[in-house]
């Protein structure tokens, strides 16, 4: 091969998959219809995700920037991960560390800030760009040409992280083929290597985040059954559980944590942990001060309660594809957290079989990737795999009485979308506000906040008249699109959700433990608000009947009837749907006959002087407006 070949520049750029990851990231491509992670010109694979900004201007990425931590603790930014998508105000950014956070300005996006190098504010997004820029490089260096990029994301990455993600790709230069979940492509890269059918779980404990995904391998089609996790929930917790340990043990309360000392525990923390590894005890230095007997006993005691937060997650996983423990075929271990002996013997122990790790816990994500940017780009055979993964939680909108009602349920096959129709429910209204929400609860106040919009113009119409169509679409990278729009005007309004902040810490699994807890509470409450809602519109339809057509009553039919509106007008100001479900009834009962007579005149009225065709669209859109309502 001449040299000329070698450096070929029209060679066609090559697909690169690419673990952004909370404590080391790595790239890699397809050789041979085979992934390959790349290693730089020290022969590692692995680069720490971590940036050094200095006062001169220069940044500095990967192992360099380690180094330099110690004596720039605050121009340093480790594991940012965590930080992606978060608001400023989010408790995450709050924990143990040496940053120093910018509040938000009025006006100003609701997102951290790092102050680095004296004065230079930088945010997750940039930080991250860094880390990307350095691996494209590496790949480049290997490549020469680097085409489009896969990325991994954890499973419970919300839109605002996804986004995240996604932005800080672009600003480093990348194309972004897909986002891809990284239990996902942790069982891509497996399934393939091994060859194996049957139902997996991929049990991903990283350095920030902990994913829990069951799956089903048949024949290279790899669909999702269910997901669970933690976004905020790693390795990193455990080194800060040792280093609270240590800053205990050397005296050190709050008010004498300076920067410095922070990193150089957290840093001793992370060494302490790895050790422990292979041995059963280790000393932990820190310069200047004593050192500190760290046994692995003291250590498994210590990440306990992390394991258990594990624990619940992959048992509602379970719970949620209809399985039990003994019905799985293996247990996929992904992530470096998952070295830890505690970590293994734990999910022995609850899923009552030994985990498989024989393919590199800190590679597989990266090899995954890269066999899925191959197929994207169309340089693997497409006809060998498919993948279908799903969205995380339910999503939804608002309707009457701040109830949530479900336009795509958690667990649904992504790329997807489903729509649904809704009426208003005041006269003249010449808006709808679209309230966008995301979780399992049946309150809108239980639920997380998404967007809103409101879609304008529409003539003011007598309540129920007019009809709002609102489709949701989540594509493949996981990120929702809201369409709404009015049939009887054709006004329309498309907007890409895109939140200013993540979920806050453990709030993913509070949201669906919670969901569980309150199931039955919920549905009263959801009751409750739904007739209430129902009562309204009855009894403002009812008076506004009453109003209109007094000349077509009977005698005593308005006293029953007002008697009724009194009653449910009562029954509202209660907490028991039941009783104003029966009060609804009774009054549906009182005004059946004037009801009646009311439709026969207002038939009576449309049709006259008018030709077949126009009858028969009325009476469509009648239909249409009785549908809407019962929706």
């Amino acid at each position: 091969m001449t040299l000329f070949e070698i450096f070929d520049p029209k060679a066609a750029p090559r697909p690169i998959g690419i673990d952004l990851g909370t404590t080391n990231s790595l790239v890699a491509y397809v050789s041979n219809e085979r992934p390959v992670a790349i290693a730089d010109c020290d022969l590692e694979v692995l680069v720490p995700s971590v940036v050094t900004y200095l006062d001169r201007g220069d940044v500095v990425v990967g192992r360099r920037a380690q180094l330099l931590a110690p004596e720039h603790p605050r121009d340093t930014i480790v594991s940012v991960k965590r930080f992606m998508g978060r608001g400023a105000d989010d408790p995450e950014t709050r924990r143990l560390g040496p940053y120093e956070f910018i509040d938000a300005q009025p006006g100003e996006p609701n997102t951290v800030r790092f102050r680095v190098d004296g004065g230079k504010v930088v945010t997750p997004v940039e930080v991250s760009a860094e880390i990307l820029r350095a691996l494209r490089q590496q790949a480049e260096d290997e490549l020469h040409h680097v085409g489009g990029a896969v990325i991994t994301v954890p499973a419970y990455f919300d839109d605002a992280q996804r986004q995240a993600t996604k932005d800080a790709a672009r600003l480093a230069g990348l194309e972004v083929l897909r986002l891809l979940n990284e239990p996902t492509a942790a069982a891509l890269a497996y399934g393939l290597e091994k060859k194996q059918n049957g139902t997996f779980v991929v049990y991903d404990l990283g350095g920030g985040t902990f994913d829990v995904t069951v799956l089903v391998l048949d024949d290279g089609v790899f669909q999702v059954r269910a997901t669970g996790g933690d976004s905020a929930l790693g390795g990193d917790d455990m080194d800060r559980a040792i280093a609270y340990e240590l800053l205990a043990d050397l005296g050190f309360d709050a008010k004498r944590q300076t920067p410095r000392l922070v990193r150089l525990v957290l840093d001793e923390a992370r060494k302490a942990k790895h050790a422990l590894t292979t041995q059963e005890q280790v000393e932990a230095v820190v310069p200047g001060h004593r050192s500190v007997t760290v046994t692995r006993a003291r250590f498994d005691t210590v990440v306990r309660h992390l394991l258990e937060r594990t624990g619940t997650a992959c048992r509602r996983a379970l719970r949620d594809a209809g399985l039990r423990p003994e019905e799985l075929d293996g247990v996929i271990l992904v992530g470096g957290a998952t070295r830890v002996p505690a970590v293994r013997a734990y999910v022995q122990e609850l899923f009552g079989k030994p985990p498989l790790a024989d393919i590199d816990p800190d590679q597989v994500v990266a090899l995954g990737a890269a066999v899925q940017a191959d197929l994207l780009a169309g340089e693997g055979r497409t006809d060998e795999v498919l993948l279908l993964d799903v969205i995380p939680l339910s999503l939804g909108i608002e309707v009457g009485g701040g109830v949530v009602d479900k336009i795509l349920p958690r667990n649904s096959t992504i790329p997807c979308s489903a729509k649904a129709t809704y009426t208003t429910q005041e006269d003249r209204q010449t808006g709808f506000e679209v309230h966008v929400l995301q979780g399992e609860r049946e309150m809108v106040a239980d639920n997380r906040s998404l967007a809103r919009f409101t879609l304008k113009g529409i003539p003011p119409m007598p309540a129920g008249m007019a009809r709002l169509e609102i489709t949701f679409q989540v594509d493949a990278d996981g990120l929702l699109a809201v369409h709404a729009k009015e049939l009887t005007t054709g006004l329309e309004q498309t907007v890409s959700v895109k939140p200013s902040y993540g979920l806050d810490d453990g709030t993913v699994e509070r949201m669906l433990l919670d969901a569980l807890d309150h199931g039955e509470a919920d549905l009263v409450r959801r009751r409750l608000a739904e007739s209430r809602v129902e009562a309204g519109r009855i009894l403002l339809a009812t008076r506004k009947g009453l109003e209109a057509d007094a000349d077509l009553l009977e005698a005593g039919e308005r006293a029953a009837i007002e008697q009724a509106c009194v009653d449910l007008d009562a029954s509202v100001h209660g907490e028991d749907p039941a009783r104003i479900q029966a009060r609804i009834d009774a009054l549906d009962a009182a005004t059946k006959a004037f009801a009646g007579r009311r439709m026969n005149r207002a038939i009576a009225r449309a049709i006259e002087g008018r030709r077949v065709e126009m009858v028969e669209k009325t009476v469509e859109h009648a239909k249409g407006v009785e549908e809407a309502h019962a929706r």
